[in-house]
């Protein structure tokens, strides 16, 4: 794959902006199979920088589409995502994956860890992406010292060298969230991050998010039916039947 020169269309921003963090507006995404229906309907949101928003709803009401939305993993039918400032759609094929790359992180419900790789490359994965393709060029050890600095504070120290099965499932969530951290993102988006996890982790695992949002001021908007999250969030948005509430 070439590396992707500087181009126009590149977001100047790319974290500490004075906007918006991310937004949408008018967002929509319709599946016409097996019969035509909204999965999210009209939905503009803005997100700033250093906020820890909830996104509650019930089971079905276009949550974790929304966040594919502006995830870039989905493609809306309607509308558009700006990151910074940039608009996602509208930049260059070869563009586009270095701000979804750089700007954004995302935590998954079930970790998606790769099971050949050990925690500590799973960790350095997106960084390692940006050197290969010219993004962000940074020196292997660098990239290695940072994720081992992330997972300490996650307080995976000492399973740098373990691979996915040999971790728990807590563990392996805390090890999602470090690698979402990687490459400093504006935003970190997770889809029902504590779903999988027993109380006592949920608990630990959202005190870790807590921290890194009052700490570092990292943005965060995550999707979740836990109440103790939603209750530590600085802001709530509503979902249902595809579309944002009052």
């Amino acid at each position: 794959m070439s590396k992707a020169g500087p181009g126009r269309n590149v977001p100047l921003r790319l974290s500490g902006s004075a906007g918006p963090a991310i937004e949408s507006r008018g967002v929509s995404r319709r599946f016409t199979s097996p019969s035509p229906v909204f999965a999210v309907r009209s939905v503009s949101l803005s997100i700033r920088p250093g906020e820890l928003v909830a996104l509650v709803g019930p089971s079905g009401a276009g949550k974790s589409t929304l966040l594919s939305l502006l995830s870039g993993l989905l493609s809306p039918s309607e509308g558009s995502v700006l990151l910074d400032g940039a608009d996602l759609s509208g930049l260059d094929d070869a563009v586009r994956p270095r701000s979804r790359n750089l700007g954004i992180g995302f935590v998954f419900q079930f970790h998606h860890l790769l099971p050949e790789l050990t925690v500590l490359e799973n960790v350095m994965l997106p960084a390692l992406i940006a050197d290969r393709e010219g993004w962000r060029p940074m020196k292997r050890a660098e990239i290695g010292l940072r994720a081992g600095d992330l997972l300490a504070r996650v307080g995976l120290g000492a399973r740098t060298a373990h691979l996915p099965a040999q971790i728990s499932g807590g563990e392996a969530q805390r090890t999602a969230l470090a690698r979402a951290l990687m490459n400093r993102p504006s935003v970190v988006l997770a889809d029902e991050p504590t779903g999988n996890l027993d109380q006592a982790t949920a608990l630990e695992l959202m005190g870790m998010i807590q921290e890194m949002n009052r700490r570092d001021g990292q943005t965060f908007l995550i999707a979740t039916h836990n109440q103790e999250l939603v209750n530590r969030a600085s802001r709530v948005l509503r979902m249902v039947n595809g579309e944002l509430t009052k």
